[in-house]
């Protein structure tokens, strides 16, 4: 997916498809590329996140920008995602600390345990944006769940765009082991500490994609020699 995804970003930033420009179809992009259906899916999906096309019902994928900005995930931008989960993530995590009872450390210790195991992308993504809802019940207050639902789509599609492009589901793992220790242990400063440090490597690996750029043609085949 990813290779695919390379080829297509690289074609639409080169200008080989300009901006108002529709992408062949499936069927045709499949056989060109030589990949299965399910796999170009999901690239053109990751396109969309990206803000490089738009999928329009029955008419197929138009071009619409010919640079990465900002991604969107459903229905949010993920500079604005990111900037509410930092208002509301980081301090959630911190009354958790506090609030959290025994039941909510055993369902997230036992969510985490099969984080870990899980090897199936879809999966993972339903059990992360679960990991994230729990610490949220874990504070409380009934609101922190409600706004967490709210965005729940939009973190479900941040996370599998995340892990398919930027491999970020063991140190995710890794990330959410601390956020439950410092719940455990009862500590709001290191559980705040934590769950910033989690959200920090969510910005900088969006931050990652929308730089690379995917190599040229030229460069490409240099490196395959």
């Amino acid at each position: 997916m990813e290779a695919v995804l390379g080829h297509l970003r690289g074609a639409i930033e080169r200008g080989d498809y300009a901006i108002g420009d529709k992408l062949p179809s499936e069927a045709e992009l499949g056989r060109t590329l030589e990949v299965s259906r399910p796999v170009l899916r999901e690239a053109l999906r990751a396109l969309q996140a990206m803000g490089l096309t738009v999928s329009r019902t029955g008419k197929g994928t138009f071009v619409v920008a010919d640079a990465v900005e900002d991604p969107t995930f459903g229905d949010y931008a993920a500079s604005d995602l990111l900037e509410v989960r930092r208002h509301i993530e980081i301090p959630v995590a911190g009354y958790a600390a506090l609030r959290r009872t025994p039941d909510h450390l055993d369902r997230l210790t036992h969510l985490l345990d099969r984080m870990e195991r899980e090897t199936d992308t879809t999966a993972w993504v339903a059990m992360d944006t679960l990991f994230h809802l729990t610490v949220a019940e874990a504070a409380q207050n009934p609101v922190f769940r409600r706004v967490i639902e709210e965005i729940r789509d939009a973190l479900a599609r941040q996370s599998a765009f995340l892990n398919e492009l930027g491999g970020r589901r063991e140190q995710s793992n890794r990330e959410h082991r601390l956020i439950v220790e410092a719940l455990a242990d009862g500590c709001e400063p290191d559980a705040v500490a934590a769950m910033s440090h989690h959200l920090d490597r969510v910005e900088r690996t969006l931050t990652d994609i929308v730089r690379t750029r995917p190599p040229t043609p030229a460069a490409s085949g240099a490196a395959e020699a």
